[in-house]
């Protein structure tokens, strides 16, 4: 792909290492009212994806249809090469997806040790050995695990609740807007934090409204419009093909010297 013209998503062939591969998906909240029309990603092994559009654009219904939050009128979600589409949460953390929602994504009343103990409910075995690996990620988790999560700052509770999505030992983990609400300072924590679980070998896909803060980051991005992905690319192709900074990210000026924060 040219780095001053973006192509549309499409006609981007799929690869042979996908982890996930969302193939023209079709979704909604209602009976025959769709947010997703036809949409299609995917993520290889290791790799962080960066999902941004216009308000509207069906980025967090994408990951709640590839979760099993929303449902799914047409189209596959496979990963791993086992199509996983339509199953329910409680199934799909066994499959290896992980899942961080915008809202209300820690239990406020437990402690910290706590949450991650219901991220492996279903494995309680193995929680010592998954908790000494979060907290190796996130070392504040650790010395803190007594405290109770409501009683946490948002960016605290950010971290908790990827914390909780990693006890599972997930292929991906899928991220709803990790930086909402966040003081610029911590929203650079939250994306090194994400940038640390990528580096550990996690693929990621990250819906995110700090379209330019996503690029920078990010291996590959897909930019969604009226529920289909409108354009791929690298997070750099992206960040400066005109098309895509005229849409979505403002000014050239702006994107120029965003790139050199």
């Amino acid at each position: 792909m040219s780095a001053t013209s973006a192509m549309p998503a499409p006609s981007t062939a799929p690869s042979d290492d996908a982890v996930v591969r969302v193939t023209n998906l079709v979704a909604g909240y209602l009976p025959g009212v769709n947010i997703l029309n036809g949409c299609s990603i995917e993520a290889r092994k290791g790799e962080l994806i960066g999902i941004i559009g216009p308000n509207g654009a069906g980025k967090s219904t994408l990951l709640k249809a590839m979760f099993g939050l929303v449902k799914v009128h047409s189209g596959s979600v496979v990963v791993r090469g086992k199509d996983i589409t339509g199953l329910k949460a409680n199934k799909l953390v066994t499959q290896g997806v992980g899942f961080v929602p915008q809202n209300n994504n820690v239990f406020a009343t437990l402690t910290i040790e706590e949450n991650m103990q219901m991220g492996m409910f279903q494995k309680p075995k193995e929680f010592r050995e998954r908790f000494d690996y979060v907290t190796g990620l996130f070392p504040e988790l650790g010395k803190r695990r007594a405290q109770r999560a409501g009683s946490l700052s948002g960016g605290e509770r950010q971290m908790v609740a990827m914390g909780r999505a990693l006890m599972m030992d997930p292929a991906v983990l899928l991220l709803d807007e990790p930086s909402a609400g966040l003081s610029p300072v911590k929203q650079d924590e939250t994306f090194l934090r994400v940038h640390e679980i990528n580096r550990a070998g996690v693929s990621v896909i990250m819906v995110e409204q700090n379209a330019r803060r996503c690029l920078q980051i990010c291996d590959r991005g897909y930019v969604l419009d009226q529920g289909k992905d409108a354009y791929t690319g690298t997070g750099r192709e992206l960040m400066k093909d005109p098309k895509v900074i005229h849409l979505y990210l403002g000014t050239l000026a702006d994107t120029v010297e965003g790139e050199g924060q």
